[in-house]
């Protein structure tokens, strides 16, 4: 059986360095280290950093924080201006491309735009950006539920949201608003990442996709696969794999979304080729 690995399957520029910014206070600040909220979508690395002393915390009052990390989906206005209020030390890991969406959000709504995020309305990167866009911010997410729109709208992206509901959007908008401004923000990675995704599941028998079943970007993945594979399962680790899927496979497609670490694609390969071994 023939196993094939997307090449950008794993960790994307934003996530690794969060990661290694984590790892890093974990060894050198010692106790007290915690990020609001899960670092990234990955259960597996969110308790390999907890062992390493990195917690999470919740809200802003935990009395055990000392240094605090801002998760890679980056946070809004108010959650910084609490941090200064608690007197933490804040280490921003904001993947870069969040931090110029948020950017591109202040700018628009200084501009005089109503901001348009497209996006999950649930994800913590959209709700971080709502704290830049100001009152009359509208969210939109399913391309067949046009947004309200103003006469002068800014639109904005969330960085791991599907091009084609980006685009759908933006030509329903445009036929409602006078003035409008957009700012593609998804993120270059995104873009490779679920090109080579949906072209590998499309000359496969199986697809597997490996990554946090909170992951927005990997459960896009699965998404799109399943548009052109009949077969496609959405895992977090090896140990969820089954003998039965492969069953007259003769050739398997693996990727994974931005969080998933390398070790944990490593061993879904490994597990994989014991399975083809025993049938």
């Amino acid at each position: 059986m023939q196993i094939v690995v997307a090449k950008k399957a794993g960790f994307c520029f934003g996530v690794k360095r969060a990661i290694d910014i984590a790892f890093n206070l974990a060894t050198e600040a010692g106790e007290g280290v915690f990020t609001y909220g899960p670092l990234i979508h990955n259960p597996q690395v969110v308790e390999e950093l907890r062992q390493k002393g990195v917690h999470t915390a919740e809200d802003l009052s935990s009395p055990a924080v000392k240094t605090l990390i801002i998760r890679t989906h980056g946070v809004g206005p108010e959650v910084y201006a609490g941090t200064k209020k608690m007197g933490y030390n804040v280490i921003d890991a904001t993947c870069p491309f969040v931090k110029k969406a948020q950017n591109f959000t202040k700018i628009l709504r200084d501009e005089g735009y109503q901001v348009l995020i497209i996006g999950d309305e649930r994800h913590p990167e959209v709700q971080g950006l709502i704290g830049f866009a100001g009152d009359d911010v509208i969210i939109a997410n399913d391309a067949a539920r046009p947004p309200g729109v103003k006469k002068k709208v800014g639109i904005i992206v969330q960085t791991t949201q599907s091009f084609d509901t980006f685009r759908k959007i933006v030509l329903q908008v445009i036929e409602k608003a006078r003035e409008i401004k957009i700012y593609n923000t998804i993120c270059d990675s995104t873009v490779q990442r679920v090109r080579e995704t949906r072209e590998l599941a499309g000359k496969v028998g199986l697809m597997i996709i490996v990554g946090g079943k909170n992951s927005a970007n990997t459960n896009q993945l699965v998404k799109l696969s399943r548009e052109v594979c009949d077969k496609v399962y959405h895992i977090e680790t090896a140990g969820e794999l089954s003998g039965k899927w492969f069953t007259g496979i003769r050739k398997v497609g693996i990727s994974g979304g931005a969080s998933t670490p390398q070790w944990i694609i490593d061993d879904v390969v490994k597990k994989i080729r014991k399975i083809s071994v025993r049938r």
